[in-house]
């Protein structure tokens, strides 16, 4: 019978036991403190023995890995369940070292948990403990998403509130009033004062948005019923959330629609403009582009209805050869000649508070110089390992690529991957078996980039390579310069959002 798996270090100190029948602390600490004292210093053996147990071992660098039996178990069979433990460990720990092992001690015991049951070897090998390990509780995956969207709503709830602070405020100052505040706070100054901190923290940058004022039975004293007397804060979130609820029908139209405009990560105008692009490119692994394949869209979302009969100025500067598109109710003569995007019939207006594609282009090409991010990757045979040699250059200047991740299978079964030179930091995920190569932001200042690592396997293991990335700034350069009305052709106030985003990015 298996008392006990543990891994320790060579003067005996547990760093993870597993104990798989009635054990005290005190005895497995006693046992293995015992354990160094009691092997023999020039001998080469798997096991030592006491009057009450065995121990079978095997060294690991500067650790053990020890496993405690009676002594009528059968040693054959446990120095099998010693090998497989031993090939474990390397599956969760990049380094066979103390702070390695405590860090991942959880991940080792349900592993061994998986090897051993009451104290008798489980028939299972290296992948299907790796299989077992990783399935995933439903449960969990429901409450971490319902909390997740809480937790979104709660923010945005919160951003709103915020917001028709401020323009209640605003609007108290516009008409000779003294600006409401907390109902908690003392005098209406000091609370003007503590809301205009809350409204600029939460809303950094936002400019403000002429509305209509709101009608006298619905405003901003009822607008602003924080903290009502008689009333303790338990939760300030929750507060304001359910104070939202009764603002949302006094205020009425006005706030809904605010509501529905507003995105919080982006200072976002009446007039609003999304340019998204996805990219879709194979390359094969000794250089040449099988497909490339890019679509880009401009998308409008106005919110204003005075803002609703407007011509977008587009700039495009692109000389790759682009197929543009536009909408079927878009004056594509108009385009064509000025490039301005309007309706057919300007007496139209384009729909409010709907996100609505007024151009979209497609690239499709097998010029290599087209790639945006070349990925050369370079595995040689060396003995029984494999050395990886693995590059990256940015061809395309002008672009920047933030939170780059070039990912890259490797062989199961064959332990953590020794690193040699690195730009930028690396994961290794033990139980998809891939190394992650992580790189924050690529542009013009760091256009090239290597890392260096070896492993055990054949060159064919570390293929396909693949890419992902966003960035802030689009391949295809065509822009919104200006929005103007179509009577009196007046400047209108916009705001862009550019992304460009990767669809499939890999190399073969």
């Amino acid at each position: 019978v298996l008392l006990a798996a543990a891994v320790c270090t060579k003067a005996g100190k547990a760093i993870v036991s597993r104990q798989f029948v009635e054990m005290t602390r005190t005895r497995i600490e006693g046992l293995l403190a015992a354990f160094p004292k009691l092997m023999n210093t020039g001998k080469q053996h798997t096991f030592v023995e006491t009057e009450s147990v065995r121990y079978v071992y095997q060294p690991m660098e500067k650790l053990y890995m020890v496993l405690i039996t009676t002594k009528n178990s059968n040693i054959l069979e446990d120095l099998e369940t010693l090998r497989l433990f031993s090939r474990v460990i390397p599956e969760y720990c990049r380094a066979l070292e103390e702070n390695e092992i405590s860090e991942h001690c959880f991940d080792l015991i349900f592993a061994f948990d998986e090897i051993v049951a009451l104290g008798y070897r489980e028939n299972v090998n290296l992948a299907q403990i790796r299989t077992f390990t990783e399935m995933e509780s439903h449960e969990e995956k429901v409450f971490r998403a319902v909390r997740e969207t809480q937790e979104r709503e709660a923010k945005a709830e919160m951003r709103r509130k915020a917001k028709e602070l401020q323009q209640a405020r605003r609007d108290a100052e516009r008409h000779g009033k003294k600006a409401p505040g907390f109902g908690g706070f003392g005098s209406s100054a000091v609370s003007g004062g503590v809301t205009a901190m809350i409204t600029e923290t939460i809303i950094e940058t936002e400019k403000p948005k002429v509305a209509p004022a709101p009608a006298r039975p619905s405003g901003p004293s009822k607008a602003l019923k924080l903290g009502a007397k008689g009333k303790e804060v338990d939760n300030f979130v929750d507060k304001l959330k359910s104070e939202g609820e009764n603002i949302m029908t006094s205020v009425g139209k006005r706030s809904a629609e605010a509501a529905k405009v507003l995105a919080p990560s982006i200072n976002m105008e009446s007039v609003h403009m999304k340019i998204e692009e996805k990219i879709s490119l194979t390359c094969g692994r000794d250089g040449g582009l099988q497909n490339m394949e890019l679509h880009g869209m401009i998308m409008l979302h106005i919110s204003d209805e005075k803002f609703a009969r407007i011509r977008l100025h587009v700039e495009n500067e692109d000389k790759r050869g682009v197929q543009l598109q536009t909408h079927p109710n878009v004056d594509k003569k108009l385009f064509t000649t000025e490039s301005q995007i309007g309706l057919k019939n300007p007496e139209k207006s384009f729909p409010i508070n709907s996100d609505v594609g007024v151009l979209k282009w497609r690239l499709q090409t097998t010029e290599e110089s087209f790639i945006p991010l070349t990925i050369n990757c370079w595995p040689s045979e060396s003995g029984n390992s494999c050395d990886v040699n693995i590059e990256y250059e940015l061809q395309e200047e002008s672009l920047e690529l933030n939170d780059v991740i070039i990912t890259i299978p490797l062989p199961s079964g064959v332990g953590a991957p020794v690193i040699g030179e690195i730009d930028g930091e690396y994961r290794h995920d033990s139980r998809r078996n891939l190394l992650e190569w992580c790189l924050p932001v690529i542009d013009a200042k760091n256009k090239t980039g290597s890392l260096e690592f070896s492993i055990a396997g054949q060159p064919n293991d570390f293929f396909p390579v693949q890419v992902s990335f966003i960035s802030k700034k689009n391949y295809c350069n065509i822009q919104v310069t200006k929005v103007t009305q179509v009577d009196g052709n007046s400047p209108v106030r916009f705001s862009t959002e550019t992304t460009f985003l990767v669809d499939k990015y890999e190399i073969l």
